[in-house]
């Protein structure tokens, strides 16, 4: 599955999960059978080219229609900003779905 995540930089360890017009960086990240394989960043949304399936936000009121029409599941890290805790709670259910 690819995740999707707007990020203030394109460091892995200290990058920060952000708005999607504060981002610098998006980190596209591949997890199969519950372990990430892979983190590709990309300096715009435009520039991804990769099938899309979530994207993480941080909050409720983000600019997410144009993921909604590519059919793209929208969801909400209200606390987690690293890539490491948003991957934690990907896995485990912990993340909200958007609410519209």
């Amino acid at each position: 599955m690819n995740v999707l995540l707007p990020m203030d930089s394109d460091d892995t360890q200290e990058g920060r999960l952000v708005g999607i017009y504060e981002a610098k960086q998006w980190a596209m990240v591949a997890i199969e059978e519950g372990q990430v394989v892979e983190i590709k960043h990309y300096d715009s949304r435009e520039a991804v080219t990769e099938w899309v399936e979530a994207v993480v936000v941080t909050g409720d009121f983000e600019p997410v229609m144009s993921f909604i029409e590519e059919q793209v599941m929208v969801l909400v890290a209200h606390t987690q900003r690293s890539i490491d805790d948003i991957v934690e709670a990907f896995l485990f259910k912990e993340l909200n779905e958007l609410a519209i």
